[in-house]
């Protein structure tokens, strides 16, 4: 990198940046522009804390050395979770009431087996989902304790590669099924370098998931038709396993779909299960058919664990010794529903059914060792390929920042070509605006009164095209940053590239609309006349219009959601519009409210609009007071002695600011999640006396002796919670 010395900056920023907040803002987009372009990437795994560490881990941030082995493409390594006493509390605002979304909650999940965490409505399977996968948004409010391990080891989920499918599926909506499969290869797998290998890989992920006939359709959203719903599920799949995750999370991946489109899903994921993957899911109120290719299930009722184990018939079993029986060709998934959840049709079902689930609640947790951990260990637990957490874990960057920045660019310019109801759509308005601006103001004389009108009509020619670019921007932005995030998350891209690859795709599409109105507008209204002219007119619109985008930008990056977006967006810009240079004049602007006449990006289009249009212009006069020339026009504004280059360079700063404040933005609002803080010692629950899954001792045995498989069957019973930790137990319907 170029290494610029203080004097050099300092005539750079005096160059592009006149004086007073020019100067600013020059200055603060030099830095932010070094930083955008220079930073640290992101890394194939997240960053671990200093005491995450095990001590014998070594990380290496560079990726550059020779250490450790990149990961090949395809090959699983199995990973098996048990977690213990997971307790999530939520507090009010004033720490006065508490809510527990999870009490105690111990498990496991092993690879070769498809674990379902079921129960009611707000019972707390998300939230236990988003625990073991290290998602749960970090608050102050909220306070999360218990044990997790990985292999056998306290860990996280920094450990190992893991995947997270959510409710939502989001996609850009122009590209083909192959296509999003594809860049998501070339970003995540660098590795592959040859087209032919990356095509297989993809062909085999399209084959695996049951994508190929769907292959060449495009994803599609809420404006144009593409693929079902069910499909979007199996693409998310698909975008996750690219990088050969060994755990799979999904949040209800059945929300939405009909009943064929669920068992489809489910059935994916159960056989993501048998190739070795540890598959984790939350699910409400599966099927019978989908309750079938469960291989463990976890039951929840108001945070508090009521089953943990093998599933099929066990768990009826299980529940028929306290006198609940499934009744013949009832859905077993049903009958656990019913059974955990409380019946809110009368005050005497409300207490009857909540004394019926504290009783089950205190009875598991009493002989909870003996079904919890009754599974035997599978092959993937026992395999030669089983991964040692003691090697040195080297975190690869993703590719080169051109690499990164190319293959950004290529997709965000197909999602703007291709997008054809909205360029149709923004087309139409600005051929709709500029013929009704144009039939307003037709064919203007030279008089003093169209000294007024010329005014005007580049008054609201200014805000019109400040509205269109922002209103477009914020209403798109807020979705496209979620998947951004999500795609980050992994490691697959810097922020550089992408928000640099976002402004060149944007720019041909972008710079067609302002051309389309003012192709039609500057006829009509006679404006100065000449080619030069009308070329200036279309160019400072154009630079508006792409200031007002980047504006845009920052407000997506600043709020939540589209909504907030939408309403933050118009009215930040009334306030620029109010200081545009028609309403207020410059002069007469209080001291206070100065500065925002000089980062108005419609105040700075206005005034090159006036100066292309007034400056060498003559008016018809008949009094010595009239105006007789466009430059005494100009004085009356306060825009005398100013050029159309002087005002560009401005809405250039203004832009630049804009897309380097999304940046610290974007970067500043980052995910940050919840971290799990080990439980107060009196409350650990007894771990069942199994000895270590020692990988040496393994391979010696491989394969597994019946001693070593007896030793890790044989589970001692936990310890009942004391009395003040549970109610009391009322059981009805015993027999």
């Amino acid at each position: 990198m170029v290494v610029f010395g203080g004097k050099k900056v300092g005539q750079v920023v005096t160059g592009l940046g006149g004086n007073g907040v020019g100067r600013v803002l020059v200055a603060v987009a030099a830095a932010l522009l070094l930083r955008l372009f220079s930073g640290p990437g992101p890394a194939l795994l997240p960053d671990t804390e200093p005491e995450d560490r095990e001590d014998n881990e070594e990380f290496d941030g560079d990726g550059d050395g020779d250490a450790g082995e990149a990961p090949v493409p395809g090959k699983v390594l199995p990973v098996t979770i048990r977690w213990r006493n997971i307790t999530c509390s939520l507090s009010d605002k004033s720490s006065t009431l508490v809510r527990f979304l999870l009490q105690n909650v111990s498990g496991e999940a092993k690879p070769g087996r498809l674990l379902a965490i079921m129960g009611p409505s707000g019972s707390g399977k998300t939230t236990l989902l988003n625990v073991l996968s290290g998602q749960l948004t970090a608050s102050p409010r909220v306070h999360l304790s218990g044990l997790l391990e990985v292999n056998g080891k306290p860990s996280s989920n920094k450990a190992y590669k893991f995947a997270y499918v959510r409710q939502e599926d989001l996609f850009f909506s122009q590209l083909t099924v192959r296509e999003t499969l594809s860049l998501a290869a070339e970003l995540q797998l660098p590795e592959i370098s040859s087209v032919e290998e990356r095509d297989e890989y993809v062909n085999n992920l399209l084959f695996k998931l049951g994508l190929v006939n769907c292959a060449d359709s495009r994803v599609g959203d809420a404006k144009v038709r593409g693929i079902s719903g069910g499909e979007k599920k199996r693409l998310s799949l698909a975008c996750e396993l690219i990088a050969s995750p060994s755990v799979i999370f999904a949040d209800e991946p059945t929300t939405g779909l009909d009943a064929f489109q669920a068992e489809k899903v489910m059935e994916t994921l159960r056989q993501l299960a048998l190739d070795g993957h540890t598959v984790i899911c939350s699910i409400h109120q599966p099927r019978g058919s989908v309750y079938g290719k469960f291989d463990d299930i976890v039951l929840l009722t108001d945070g508090a664990l009521v089953y943990a184990g093998p599933a099929h018939e066990e768990p009826l079993k299980y529940f028929s010794k306290f006198g609940h029986h499934c009744p013949d060709h009832v859905n077993p998934a049903e009958f656990l529903a019913d059974l955990i959840s409380i019946d809110y049709s009368s005050a005497e079902g409300v207490s009857s059914s909540q004394k019926r689930i504290d009783g089950l609640v205190e009875s598991f947790s009493q002989q909870s060792s003996t079904i919890l951990y009754a599974t035997p260990i599978t092959k993937w637990e026992i395999s030669k390929s089983s991964p040692k957490f003691s090697k040195k874990i080297v975190i690869k960057r993703k590719g080169g920042w051109l690499r990164q920045f190319w293959l950004l660019l290529k997709r965000a310019w197909m999602q703007a070509s291709r997008d054809g109801p909205t360029n149709k759509v923004r087309a139409r308005m600005s051929i709709a605006s500029a013929i009704i601006f144009g039939s307003v103001f037709w064919r203007m004389s030279r008089s003093q009164t169209s000294i007024q009108d010329r005014m005007g009509l580049l008054q609201v020619t200014a805000i019109n095209t400040a509205m269109a670019a922002l209103t477009k921007t914020v209403g798109v932005f807020p979705k496209e940053r979620a998947i951004v995030e999500r795609e980050r998350a992994k490691g697959s891209y810097k922020l550089g590239p992408y928000l640099l690859s976002k402004l060149l795709a944007e720019i041909p599409v972008g710079a067609a609309f302002p051309l389309i109105f003012g192709a039609v507008l500057y006829p009509m209204a006679r404006l100065h006349p000449g080619l030069a002219r009308f070329g200036k007119f279309c160019g400072i619109v154009t630079v508006e219009s792409f200031a007002a985008s980047a504006m845009g930008l920052t407000v997506g990056a600043m709020v939540p959601t589209t909504e907030a977006a939408m309403a933050v967006g118009p009215s930040l810009m009334t306030v620029f519009l109010v200081f545009g240079g028609y309403y207020v004049n410059a002069d007469n602007t209080p001291i206070i409210f100065r500065w925002i006449p000089r980062v108005s990006l419609i105040r700075w289009a206005f005034q090159g609009l006036c100066i292309n249009e007034f400056s060498g212009l003559q008016f018809d006069h008949q009094n010595s007071f009239d105006i007789q020339s466009g430059e005494q026009a100009l004085e009356r504004l306060s825009f005398g002695g100013s050029s159309i280059k002087e005002t560009v360079i401005a809405q250039s700063r203004i832009l630049l600011f804009w897309y380097c404040t999304t940046y610290l933005l974007l970067e500043k609002n980052r995910p940050k999640y919840q971290r799990l803080e080990l439980p107060p010692p009196d409350q650990i629950q007894p771990e069942p006396q199994h000895e270590p899954l020692d990988t040496d001792l393994v391979e010696k045995n491989s394969p597994l002796e019946p001693s070593l498989l007896k030793q890790v069957e044989s589970n001692p019973k936990l310890e009942s919670p004391s009395i003040d930790q549970v109610r009391p137990f009322i059981l009805e319907g015993a027999k």
